[in-house]
């Protein structure tokens, strides 16, 4: 079952995106633009044995034959009254399970996928008309450095306390380990 998410709209722009938001994210601020819509899920996902509770994607679906890209556009213009620059789907009974960090940060996680399209010299993307061209933005590692700033490894997805814990400890291979084994290094320091 999926069903449309006002509510979660309402909360997540009151919460992080407005400039009034009571943990406001200005990472988010290209978003107050957005027409944003969110929905509700108890279908379990997964992907490579991992959980799923959360996904963000473009409005317009994608990668479809015509009668099925119509068929999907047609349903979510019955939710949402048009076709949104963002769809989030999140897993409802994730949600009524997690702590309050945990689901803070699952929402920024979404909308940190939430982008703006750069332009080539890096620039914020528009419109003749001036509105922003949206885009789906990646992790920056297994998790956006953003997340783990302002919540903590702990709220963060699982794969993040694990590339935390190794960027603590020091290399398991040594520099001269390194060196010995990797014949050009030495030809180029002698160089």
């Amino acid at each position: 079952m999926f069903a449309p998410a006002p509510d979660l709209l309402e909360w997540a722009r009151a919460t992080f995106i407005e400039d009034e938001a009571s943990l406001l994210n200005e990472d988010h601020a290209h978003l107050r633009a957005a027409d944003i819509g969110f929905l509700w899920t108890n279908v379990p996902n997964s992907r490579n044995q991992n959980r799923i509770v959360g996904q963000a994607e473009l409005g317009t679906p994608r990668a479809m034959g015509k009668w099925a890209k119509a068929r999907a556009e047609s349903q979510v213009e019955t939710w949402f009254g048009s076709v949104p620059d963002f769809l989030i789907t999140i897993d409802a009974r994730y949600a009524s399970e997690c702590a309050d960090a945990e689901f803070c940060s699952l929402i920024e996680h979404e909308l940190y996928h939430c982008g703006q399209e750069r332009n080539e010299f890096g620039l914020p993307k528009f419109t003749k008309w001036g509105r922003p061209v949206f885009a789906m933005r990646g992790h920056d590692v297994e998790e956006f450095v953003g997340i783990v700033r302002r919540y903590g490894v702990g709220a963060a997805a699982g794969q993040t306390l694990a590339l935390v814990e190794a960027a603590r400890r020091r290399p398991e291979i040594a520099s001269v380990d390194i060196s010995q084994a990797c014949g050009t290094c030495l030809t180029r320091m002698a160089a």
